[in-house]
């Protein structure tokens, strides 16, 4: 070799070494990104498809599809597993108590469902953020991408998103589960949230909900449409797996005053105060054995004495260590509900144990330490496809609704979407009462939207103060449908 050829030889090698160590330097998420399409371009890709009303449950066309391979989808998969596991997720000193076995936990070539060949492992996450920080929070989305993207949309028209990227560095994005089933574009859905993970790997959070299951997904739509859009290219297991990488409930809020944000309502058989008083954050905890029976025996009177409500928790309170999220009985996070009226029963059971303002308010005085006070709920899940109680109240509430209101009693149940809207007088920036549980609405290019009426999604704009009294809700109503 020449001087010369070896000269130039050598530029190329270290210009080579240079790209590397560049790309080395880089944040995951940055480097998870690379090949995938802009915010500009998945969003027109959105745009273009039919919505779920028009389709009534069908596939669209293969065609149209936004994502028409498996691998384009895995892409994002791909980059969220990375960010979780490479992020704090993946950090010992990050797990508070017992920490699973990376080889086990990271594995999506295994699973807890079918053979077995994993134990389930449901987590807790604690968030301490700084008391001027902002959070947003959405619902269930069910399969409607369309109505996720309008929402992107105006964040991005107010300044508070850059495509997928979140512009403050003291935002967050929460979201609260149930990210499929009921609606086609499920895997549109998962993509979008994977990228904006993937542009925020700590700063946007995917909670779990019940949804999230291998067993309900069977059930309910999700299968059937990864399967019918990608036939055996799709990999099940590791799209199920993704999901055990969510927590069930994250606790969210100051270094002295937290919300529980979770998909479903209450869980009494966890004790969540090692994990609070933990320092450092974000933390996390296995759920581990929950310990309903035992809470319930060790608070005698905390139901009051109505024989119905102490029946109840005899038939429904158990101690038990989770297999999955509804065996050998149901995670309270993501399954359990809220009455809608102060004057209801302390517990009763539909579909779920629903749980009254009292109970609430002592679990989540039981689940408070010295240092940091769990104030209230921020949950989703208790929809329906027809209007009842609770979703006449969170239409008239623009999709995110107080429950046990000073101004309505059981005998007001069933008073039109309008009256409820005159009494309530709902306001866009409200407060956030001590012991307050709070459920957002789900998109409405879903069975629920077209069930109830309603064509626009929500999203909550919670803004953090030095003390809780200063906490509020901003509910932003962006419409989906055009009038």
């Amino acid at each position: 070799m020449s001087n010369a050829m070896g000269r130039r030889f050598e530029i190329l090698a270290s210009a080579r070494a240079v790209v590397l160590l560049l790309s080395l330097m880089l944040p995951v998420g940055a480097k998870a990104q690379e090949g995938m399409p802009g915010y500009e371009a998945w969003r027109e890709a959105c745009a273009a498809l039919p919505s779920n009303r028009e389709l009534g449950g069908k596939l669209p066309d293969a065609k149209a599809l936004a994502l028409p391979r498996f691998a384009d989808f895995e892409a994002a998969l791909d980059g969220f597993l990375e960010v979780t596991r490479s992020g704090e997720l993946g950090a010992d000193a990050a797990w508070v108590g017992e920490r699973p076995d990376p080889a086990v936990f990271f594995d999506t070539a295994r699973s807890w469902f079918g053979g077995k060949e994993v134990p389930f492992q449901p987590f807790a996450a604690k968030l301490m953020l700084p008391p001027d920080a902002t959070v947003l929070v959405m619902g269930d989305l069910h399969g409607d991408v369309r109505s996720l993207v309008r929402v992107l949309d105006e964040l991005n028209a107010r300044g508070i998103l850059d495509g997928f990227t979140l512009r403050d560095p003291k935002c967050w994005f929460l979201f609260l589960g149930d990210f499929t089933d009921r609606g086609v574009y499920g895997v549109e859905v998962l993509y979008t949230l994977f990228r904006l993970k993937i542009a925020n790997p700590e700063r946007v959070q995917l909670g779990r909900g019940n949804h999230e299951d291998f067993n309900i997904v069977a059930r309910y739509g999700f299968l059937d449409e990864i399967r019918g859009k990608y036939g055996a290219e799709a990999d099940i297991t590791k799209v199920m797996r993704a999901y055990d990488r969510m927590p069930v409930v994250m606790y969210v809020g100051t270094a002295t005053d937290v919300l529980q944000m979770n998909h479903g309502g209450m869980e009494p058989g966890y004790d969540p105060r090692g994990l609070l008083e933990a320092e450092g954050s974000p933390r996390f905890q296995l759920l581990g054995e929950l310990r309903q029976r035992a809470y319930h025996a060790a608070r005698p009177g905390w139901l009051g004495e109505d024989a119905g409500v102490l029946a109840t928790a005899e038939k429904h309170f158990g101690d038990f260590r989770p297999e999955s999220p509804t065996k050998p009985r149901a995670i309270g996070f993501l399954w359990s509900d809220f009455t809608v009226f102060g004057d209801e029963p302390e517990l009763g059971y539909n579909r779920s144990v629903v749980y009254g303002a009292g109970a609430t308010r002592r679990v989540l005085a039981d689940a408070s330490t010295e240092r940091v006070r769990v104030r209230g709920v921020f949950r989703a899940h208790q929809h329906s496809g027809s209007l009842n109680t609770l979703m006449s109240r969170l239409i008239a509430s623009d999709g995110v609704f107080r429950h046990w209101q000073e101004s309505e009693r059981s005998a007001d149940a069933g008073r039109t979407v309008e009256a409820i809207r005159e009494g309530l007088s709902p306001e866009e920036t409200r407060a956030v009462p001590e012991g307050s549980v709070w459920t957002f609405n789900v998109s409405p290019d879903s069975v629920y939207g077209t069930g109830c009426g309603y064509d626009f999604a929500t999203v909550g704009i919670l803004t953090l103060a030095r003390e809780f009294e200063g906490w509020r809700i901003r509910v932003v109503r962006v419409e989906v449908f055009s009038k």
